[in-house]
Formats: C-alpha cells, sequence, structure tokens
C-alpha cells in the first residue's frame, strides 16, 4: 500500500509521542552530553570522545574554554560535566549549591616552549623560571639561565614571556608549581587559574593560543601542555627539579611525579615532586558532575549515559591516553575514580547499580 507524505509524517510523529510515552524522552543515540573547560586534555578528550561515539552512539560535545570558564558553566548548570585541571576551590564548591565530584582521567606535563634559532634543549631551574615570568630576566642570554645551559650559544635576543589570558587550570598548576619551588615568586605573584602578570607578558587564550602565538614570534616563551609543544614542532625545556636533576618531560617522568598515596576525594598535587625521576610541573586533569544528577528537568537516562561515560573513561577508555603523550591513571586512582562514578544519585538512589 502506498502512503503519501502526509501519513508517513503522521505515523513518524506516532512513534516518536510512542517512544517518548514510554521513556520519557527521545532514544539515547539521539542524545548528546555536553561538556567544557580545560584545554590541556582536550586533544584526548577529542579522540576520546569521537572513540564512544563511534562505539556506543552516543555524541558528546566538548569545548576547551579554559577550567575556569568550564567550572562556570558547571556551576550555571549548562553542561552535563566540565574538565578543570584544579580541584575546585571551596569557594567554588560552596557555588554549585550541590555536591560535585572530580575524578582525574589522565597526568600531563606543563613545559616551557619556546623559539629560537636552531631549537635547542635548554634547562631551566625555578629560579630562572621565574625571573622570566616576573619579568626580571629579559634577555635569552642572561648569565642565569646561561650558567645552567654550558655549551649552548645563547642568542643576545629579547624575551617575550606569553601567558594565558583565560581563567586556565594549566596556569594554576603552574603558578602552584612556583610558589612550592621559589619564594619570591610565592610572595609576589601567588597561586591561581590567573594571576597579575608583569607589564610585557603577552596573555593568550587557551593552550592553542600560548603555542600558536610562541610558534610565530620569535624570542617567545610560554607554557603548555606536553602535547601541544609536540604537535606544534616546537623546542621544550628540561625543569630541574627537587632532587637537583634537569628532568625531560616525558610519560615516564610524570608518572614518576604521579608516585603519591590518592586521597579518597582525589584532590592531590603533583607539582615540585619529591620523585628523583619526576618532572616537577605535572599534575592530574579532573573531569567534575554534581553527585545528584536529578536537577534542570534531567532525564534519568541522560544522567545514567553520563555516569557510563565516566565509567568508560577511566577503565577503557585509558588505551586512548598514552598515544597522545599524557599518561595514564595508576590502578589506585582508577578504583578511586570508580568508586567515586558510583556515588552518583538521582533522586537520592544509586544511579548506577
Amino acid at each position: 500500500m502506498t502512503r503519501t507524505f502526509s501519513q508517513v509524517f503522521s505515523l513518524t510523529l506516532v512513534f516518536l509521542f510512542i517512544m517518548i510515552g514510554f521513556t520519557g524522552h527521545l532514544p539515547a543515540a539521539d542524545m548528546e552530553l555536553l561538556g567544557a573547560g580545560a584545554t590541556f586534555p582536550q586533544p584526548l578528550y577529542s579522540k576520546m570522545f569521537d572513540a564512544y561515539n563511534q562505539q556506543y552512539k552516543i555524541k558528546v560535545n566538548y569545548q576547551g574554554i579554559g577550567s575556569g570558564g568550564g567550572i562556570n558553566q558547571l556551576i550555571k548548570k549548562t553542561v552535563d560535566f566540565a574538565g578543570t585541571d584544579a580541584f575546585m576551590t571551596e569557594k567554588e564548591l560552596q557555588s554549585a549549591g550541590a555536591p560535585v565530584l572530580h575524578i582525574p582521567t589522565c597526568l600531563g606535563a606543563v613545559v616551557l616552549a619556546y623559539n629560537l634559532p636552531g631549537s635547542p634543549r635548554l634547562n631551566f631551574t625555578p629560579e630562572t623560571i621565574a625571573g622570566i615570568f616576573m619579568g626580571t630576566i629579559t634577555k635569552w642570554n642572561d648569565p642565569q639561565i646561561a650558567s645552567a645551559n654550558p655549551g649552548i650559544a645563547l642568542p643576545n635576543l629579547t624575551m617575550s614571556p606569553v601567558h594565558r589570558a583565560d581563567g586556565s587550570g594549566t596556569t594554576f598548576i603552574f603558578t602552584e608549581y612556583l610558589a612550592k619551588a621559589n619564594n619570591a615568586w610565592k610572595e609576589k605573584m601567588g597561586v591561581g587559574k590567573s594571576v597579575n602578570w608583569p607589564a610585557g607578558s603577552i596573555g593568550q587564550k587557551g593552550n592553542p593560543g600560548i603555542a600558536g602565538y610562541v610558534k610565530q614570534t620569535p624570542g617567545a616563551i610560554g607554557y603548555v601542555e606536553l602535547l601541544y609543544a609536540i604537535q606544534n614542532k616546537m623546542a621544550y625545556g628540561n625543569v630541574k627539579n627537587k632532587a637537583g636533576k634537569f628532568i625531560e618531560p616525558s610519560l615516564r617522568s610524570v608518572s614518576a611525579a604521579a608516585n603519591v598515596k590518592i586521597p579518597d576525594d582525589t584532590n592531590v598535587s603533583l607539582t615540585n615532586t619529591d620523585a628523583a625521576a619526576g618532572y616537577p610541573i605535572s599534575g592530574f586533569t579532573w573531569l567534575i558532575f554534581f553527585k545528584e544528577q536529578n536537577y534542570g528537568g534531567k532525564t534519568k537516562e541522560r544522567a545514567a549515559t553520563l555516569a557510563k561515560l565516566l565509567m568508560w573513561s577511566v577503565g577503557n577508555g585509558q588505551r586512548h591516553v598514552e598515544p597522545l603523550q599524557y599518561a595514564p591513571l595508576s590502578k589506585e586512582a582508577a578504583a578511586k575514580s570508580v568508586k567515586i562514578i558510583g556515588s552518583m544519585t538521582y533522586n537520592g538512589a544509586p544511579l548506577l547499580k
């Protein structure tokens, strides 16, 4: 029997209404989870969420707007989850108005990327890093840099330090490290997702913004997640750790820095590690979400879909971590994350059974 377009359209509407009547919403395949935040892990999330969509037909739209922006969007309840490289502060947790959970997804290195002729691999001390970004070291051939790099001909080139202009977890990791390793930085600059940078330091948005500026500007130096330096084929330096060794940022040295006990809420710092082989500007990055998922008209199926994505991210999704130069979660960190996800609720009842 041949049906008219009107009849087919009417039957389609009837089918959709039946589906809504039985489930309260459209099928999960039409669902798109929303996330926003840190650019530090954005290359990894792009890969992970694309792989998840191919396997489970669930779209995940993640926008890299910086950790501060992601936290604000979660507090406003405009996203299902957010990404941050800095654990939420007490003030931010209070602003959320309900318990927010954190799970780490990987570890990464914040590296000093720079643009110099010949792209030499340089060594940096906490004192030189602080001096560069506080504006007291302005030339690449400064004696303090030269003393850490014997045998390397440093150019008489003016430095162009570049920092994150947006609220950034990468900035938090970077400034937390410097505050631990250098008293002058601790007293004058402090720690935060944003700080009062000195005149002459140039702001750029996101890890991509800093990487792009450094790549195009001779004499520039900035701090970015390791993969951004590798992808842009930029030189990046070794950093002197607490043990007095100049450490190259790598999967191995980041993993060494993560050899710490993980608390139940996963709020742990890896900067300025005691590990002799650990890279000192390392950090976790987290996905954050509300513990109670029944808010803003969210369906239970949507909440469960989010929980399953989170479980996959700390489980099978970890296979995507190392190929993108991030360090995977330890068994302890993954186990803590699974327990946290298992504590999610809907109307006060466990979301996953």
